[in-house]
C-alpha cells in the first residue's frame, strides 16, 4: 500500500500544474505549454533512473523520488490539456471525436511500451539483477522521448482558436478567473466524468500484474507479456470510441461505456482469481472495452464543453481533479480492499460504483457535438 501511494502523491500536484499550464496555455498558445511539459516530463522521469540508493544517500532517496514524482505529477496536469485541445481545435467539424482520440491512445500506446520493456528486462535478466539495477533502464529511455516529442512538437502549428483569441485579447485577459466565474459547473462534471475512466485504468497500469504474480504466484514475465496485448485492446476501443462519438454523440458513446465498465467489474475478478493466463488476458482485454469508449471521445467533449478563452483551464483542471478522485490511490484502494476483505471481486464493486457515479455524471451534460469551437 505504502509503494502505491507513492503513485498517488504526484496526482495531487496535478491540479497545480494544470492551473498553471492552463492560465499560460490560454495566454501564451497551447504549443508552448505541450513543449515545456513535454520536457518537464521526460526529465522528471529520466532522473528517477539515476537516482542513488537509500543505502548512497539515506533518507535523501525517497525524498528525492517524492519530489520527481511531484514534478511528473506537475507537468501532467498541464499536458493533457493541450494536447487534446490541439487535436481537437484542428479537427474538420465532424471528426473531432475522431482527431481527439489521438492524444488518448498516449495511454495505451504507452502502457503497451512499458510493460513490453518490462517483460523483455525481466526476460533477459535474473530477478536479482533486476532490483539491484534493471527497473533502472525503463526511466533512462525516456531521455529518447523527450527528443522524439520536441522534434514532433516544434512542427506543430498553434491551434487555429488560439490564433483567433489571440486578434481578440481583452476577451482573455483573466481566463483563470472567468473559468469559475462562469463555468464551476463543468469543471465538477468534468471531474466526475473521469473518476471511473481513471481508477480503472491505473489498475489495468499499476495494480493487475502485482496482483496475478504476488497474490496468485502467475509467472511475472507472462503477466507483462498478457498484460501487455491487452493493452492493444485499449488502443483500438479508444480510437473506434472517438470515431463512434462523432456518429452516436460523446454522451451516448460514453453511456455505453460506463454501462458496460459497470456490468463487467466484478465477474472479470472470477476469471483473473483462476490464475489462468489465457483468463487473464480475456478479462483484461474485455475492460479495454468499456476504457476505450469511455476515453475515446474525452476530449472532444471537454473541449465542448467550454468557451474557446477558458478552455485549456477548464480541460485541464477538469481533467486534474478528475484523476485524483480515481487513479490516484485507486491501485492503494484495492490493496486496501483485498487485504481487508481477503475477496477481490470486493474491487471490482469499487469500481462498479464509481463507473456508476461518473455515468450519472455524463448523463447531466447535454450533447455537445459538432458546436461551434471558435471564439
Amino acid at each position: 500500500m505504502l509503494a502505491f501511494a507513492t503513485i498517488g502523491i504526484s496526482f495531487l500536484f496535478r491540479p497545480l500544474g494544470a492551473v498553471v499550464a492552463g492560465w499560460l496555455g490560454d495566454k501564451l498558445g497551447r504549443k508552448k505549454m505541450l513543449v515545456f511539459t513535454l520536457i518537464l516530463m521526460g526529465l522528471s522521469t529520466s532522473l528517477i533512473g539515476f537516482l542513488p540508493t537509500y543505502a548512497a544517500i539515506g533518507i535523501a532517496a525517497p525524498i528525492l523520488l517524492i519530489l520527481l514524482r511531484i514534478l511528473q505529477g506537475f507537468s501532467a496536469g498541464g499536458e493533457w490539456g493541450g494536447a487534446a485541445l490541439m487535436s481537437v481545435e484542428h479537427a474538420p467539424k465532424g471528426k473531432r471525436g475522431f482527431f481527439g482520440a489521438f492524444p488518448q491512445i498516449g495511454v495505451p500506446v504507452g502502457m503497451i511500451l512499458a510493460t513490453f520493456t518490462l517483460w523483455v528486462i525481466t526476460s533477459t535478466m535474473s530477478a536479482e539483477a533486476f532490483m539491484e539495477w534493471g527497473w533502472r533502464i525503463p526511466f533512462m529511455l525516456s531521455i529518447v522521448l523527450i527528443v522524439v516529442g520536441y522534434l514532433i512538437r516544434r512542427a506543430v502549428e498553434e491551434s487555429p482558436v488560439f490564433q483567433e483569441l489571440q486578434e481578440r485579447k481583452q476577451e482573455s485577459s483573466a481566463p483563470l478567473k472567468e473559468l469559475f466565474r462562469t463555468n464551476t459547473k463543468n469543471v465538477v462534471l468534468t471531474a466526475v466524468i473521469f473518476i471511473a475512466n481513471n481508477a480503472a485504468g491505473y489498475l489495468l497500469i499499476a495494480y493487475f500484474a502485482t496482483y496475478a504474480v504476488t497474490a496468485l504466484g502467475m509467472d511475472r514475465p507472462s503477466v507483462l507479456l498478457a498484460t501487455t496485448f491487452a493493452s492493444f485492446g485499449w488502443l483500438v476501443f479508444t480510437l473506434w470510441g472517438g470515431r463512434l462519438s462523432d456518429r452516436l454523440g460523446r454522451i451516448r458513446t460514453f453511456q455505453i461505456g460506463y454501462v458496460f465498465l459497470a456490468l463487467w467489474a466484478i465477474p472479470m475478478w472470477f476469471l483473473i482469481d483462476t490464475g489462468n493466463i489465457v483468463w487473464y488476458f480475456v478479462a483484461l482485454f474485455l475492460m479495454t472495452f468499456g476504457l476505450g469508449l469511455s476515453y475515446g471521445p474525452q476530449a472532444a467533449l471537454y473541449a465542448e464543453m467550454f468557451p474557446a478563452k477558458v478552455r485549456y483551464s477548464g480541460v485541464s483542471i477538469g481533467y486534474a481533479l478528475g484523476a485524483i478522485l480515481g487513479g490516484a490511490f485507486a491501485p492503494m484502494i484495492a490493496a486496501a480492499l483485498l487485504g481487508e476483505t481477503g475477496m477481490s471481486w470486493t474491487i471490482g464493486l469499487y469500481i462498479a460504483i464509481v463507473a456508476v457515479i461518473s455515468l450519472i455524471g455524463v448523463s447531466m451534460v447535454k450533447e455537445t457535438k459538432d458546436v461551434d469551437l471558435s471564439a
